[in-house]
């Protein structure tokens, strides 16, 4: 407590004694009563301009007064009250000759060093949420980027703080580091599942096979979904069935990962049958059907694009149609393929051809031609 605060505090204290007739031997109550009495005004003046002075700031363009002023209210009204507290904790141990000052002043130093990290981590939170938002600070990071900063300086200050606290207790950090040092074997031994998880999280970060968004499936296994987040220890994913999958990361360091939504492209691939008794018009047919393709506005003609009879199947002459579309939107590419689809089905009718669909020729031997024909005939009419 330095001189100027004793002063004040003492002579209000003689004014309460004064005039409520009370005796010195009680005055040190009023003291501790006008402490806590003035802490509560002051900690409700600081949270009253916190408010107005953030009511000031969301007016202007930047963000970053917005998240300090936010970040520091709450730290800053505790921050009164622990200050508060201790002085009236002062004035009861000279009153009574207590030990609290010697618990008291290490604790106070621990309170304002613990509180000053709750503000950084707060702005650390609130800095990373903004960075992610659409609507908050532009920035040409991606949402895991901003999240596996925000998570390591988040983590260093902690570990920060908790040195510093100890350092405050009078433990030596060199005697904590060589301690740890020593312990990270048998941790690392008892914990390597979990470090196998942490690592595997670290390599995701710096690697980005995949991030927060992204459609990712393994042909290894069962995997397959929408990434929702991305932690050190495990990854959500929601699958298209809208049910949660959380994934170890260690997974990941051992199993193939595909990423479809880095495609630049999506492939149509699809063969078409057309009747043998069309064999004439079949070079016509897949002629026009490849001048359709590389004249659709849907389809990317810089990629390879191959349209041409494929094969004599049983019951039909194949040809097949590779391509790629520009989008690689999943409802959209639907659309683009089925139009194309629709395409080619009206290009094969507008050869007087038809789709071929899977049938049988029975030859009898020792019936003629026209015979069979005719048995044919009889059949159809029954």
């Amino acid at each position: 407590m330095d001189a100027d605060a004793k002063a004040i505090l003492n002579t209000v204290t003689t004014w309460l004694v004064d005039n409520l007739a009370l005796g010195q031997e009680n005055s040190w109550v009023l003291s501790v009563f006008v402490v806590i009495l003035t802490t509560a005004i002051v900690a409700l003046f600081v949270k009253k301009f916190f408010f107005k002075l953030a009511q000031q700031l969301l007016r202007t363009r930047n963000v970053w007064d917005d998240l300090l002023v936010e970040a520091a209210r709450r730290p800053a009204v505790t921050l009164i009250w622990v200050l508060g507290g201790s002085w009236a904790i002062d004035i009861i141990d000279a009153k009574t000759g207590t030990v609290l000052l010697d618990i008291i002043d290490p604790l106070r130093k621990v309170a304002v060093i613990v509180l000053i990290g709750w503000f950084l981590v707060r702005f650390v939170k609130r800095a990373e949420t903004a960075l992610i938002d659409p609507q908050g600070i532009d920035t040409s990071m991606d949402e895991t980027t901003v999240s596996a900063i925000g998570k390591l300086i988040r983590l260093a200050l902690v570990v920060t703080i908790a040195l510093v606290v100890l350092q405050s207790f009078g433990y030596s950090i060199s005697g904590v580091l060589a301690f740890g040092g020593i312990g990270g074997l048998a941790v690392g031994f008892a914990a390597k599942d979990l470090l196998a998880n942490f690592f595997g999280g670290l390599m995701i970060y710096l690697d980005r096979p995949f991030k927060v968004g992204d459609w990712v499936r393994s042909p290894d296994q069962n995997i397959e979904g929408t990434v929702e987040d991305i932690g050190w220890r495990l990854t959500r994913i929601r699958t298209f069935d809208q049910r949660p999958l959380y994934v170890p990361n260690a997974t990941f360091t051992s199993i193939s990962v595909e990423n479809p939504s880095r495609m630049k492209n999506r492939r149509i691939y699809e063969t078409v049958g057309v009747r043998y008794c069309d064999v004439t018009r079949i070079q016509a047919i897949v002629s026009d059907v490849k001048t359709m393709l590389q004249n659709h506005p849907e389809i990317d003609t810089r990629q390879t694009l191959i349209v041409n009879l494929n094969q004599f199947s049983p019951s039909s002459l194949d040809f097949f149609v590779y391509t790629f579309t520009k989008t690689t939107n999943w409802v959209k590419y639907h659309e683009v393929k089925q139009d194309v689809l629709l395409q080619i089905m009206a290009i094969v009718e507008g050869h007087d051809a038809e789709v071929a669909f899977p049938t049988q020729t029975l030859h009898v031997e020792g019936i003629s031609q026209a015979q069979a024909l005719s048995l044919e005939r009889a059949d159809i009419q029954q």
